[in-house]
């Protein structure tokens, strides 16, 4: 069997795994995410309070590597791998993004250009003073990923200001999410029934302005 390396250059999010996706597609091969593997470690020590409130000691985390088994299965559906972490398929926890309603974010793959991988992400979120999240507001299942809590470990802890999704825009307050704005043709009953959160709702909410 002949191999073939090839080599993508560019700055984070620019779109190297995106274009690595079609390459591996073009030439009939398996395309397999390495960058799932730090975030697999993360996910361990997070799980396992190696780090604590983005604080650890790099010995530890070292010391951690070897009780973490890493593999990949290809999934012909898809076309893609799946990562397994110890025996456990982690593919949907390592990229699943969630806004709690104290502003809490589990980010995981931030979809589209803004930030890919956990990693940028506790960057952003640690700089940042006014966090604005785009996302979905339901994942495939159709299961919301605007929550009570999340179920996910936590990239950021009380930072997110203001989330838009493709059926709201809602703002977090004090006491939750307030609902804003909402998607053309989207009633208010749709979002409420597609929000795990409870919702504050003043008044005739408007449709978002999209020209």
């Amino acid at each position: 069997m002949s191999r073939i390396t090839i080599a993508i250059d560019g700055y984070s999010s620019c779109g190297k795994s995106t274009l690595a996706k079609a390459l591996a597609a073009k030439l009939n091969y398996a395309y397999i995410d390495s960058g799932a593997m730090y975030r697999c470690v993360t996910l361990y020590c997070l799980r396992n309070d190696i780090i604590k409130k983005k604080k650890f000691e790099k010995e530890d985390v070292i010391a951690s590597l070897d009780k973490i088994k890493l593999h990949f299965e290809f999934n012909p559906h898809t076309k893609t791998s799946e990562t397994f972490m110890n025996g456990e398929n982690v593919e949907k926890l390592i990229r699943t993004m969630e806004v709690a309603e104290n502003g809490d974010i589990a980010n995981w793959k931030i979809p589209g250009k803004m930030v890919k991988g956990m990693g940028g992400a506790m960057d952003l979120v640690a700089s940042a003073e006014n966090i604005i999240v785009a996302m979905m507001h339901v994942n495939k299942a159709g299961e919301s990923k605007i929550l009570k809590k999340c179920s996910l470990p936590l990239t950021g802890v009380g930072c997110v200001k203001k989330v838009v999704t493709e059926l709201a825009v809602l703002e977090i307050t004090p006491k939750g999410f307030k609902l804003l704005e909402r998607a053309p043709g989207v009633s208010v009953e749709h979002i409420i029934a597609s929000t795990e959160a409870d919702l504050i709702i003043e008044g005739e909410i408007p449709e978002m302005v999209i020209n």
